[in-house]
C-alpha cells in the first residue's frame, strides 16, 4: 500500500480538477461533480478538501483575473501537480490490482 493514501472524496476532487484542466475553480468543480457523479457536495467541504490537497502538494492554485460579474473578486484556479498525478496513478493501480484478484466465483 502506498504511503500516500487518498480518501474517496479527495480522489474524486483530484480527478475532477484534472477533468476541468485549466478551468477548475470552486463552483466549476462543484458543478462537475454534481453533474457527473449524481452527488450533492457542499462548497464548504469542497473548499476544505481543496486546501488540504494543496497543503499535501497534490494541487497548486493561482488567482485568475477579476471580473465585473463577480464584483471584482478573482477566481482561484486549481491544477493537479506531478506529485498529485503520481498519487492518483498509484491509487488507480492499487484498485485495479484488487479488482483483478477477485475470483470470478465471488460475484456469481
Amino acid at each position: 500500500m502506498s504511503k500516500n493514501h487518498l480518501g474517496e472524496f479527495e480522489e474524486v476532487v483530484l480527478l475532477t480538477v484534472a477533468v476541468l484542466y485549466g478551468k477548475a475553480y470552486g463552483i466549476a468543480i462543484l458543478d462537475e461533480m454534481e453533474a457527473n457523479l449524481d452527488r450533492q457536495v457542499s462548497i464548504g467541504s469542497l473548499q476544505t478538501v481543496l486546501r488540504r490537497l494543496e497543503k499535501k502538494g497534490y494541487l497548486t492554485s493561482e488567482l485568475g483575473e477579476s471580473t465585473p460579474q463577480r464584483g471584482g473578486k478573482r477566481k482561484r484556479y486549481f491544477m493537479v501537480t506531478k506529485y498529485g498525478q503520481k498519487v492518483l496513478q498509484d491509487t488507480k493501480d492499487q484498485r485495479l490490482g484488487l479488482w483483478q484478484m477477485i475470483p470470478k466465483i465471488a460475484f456469481e
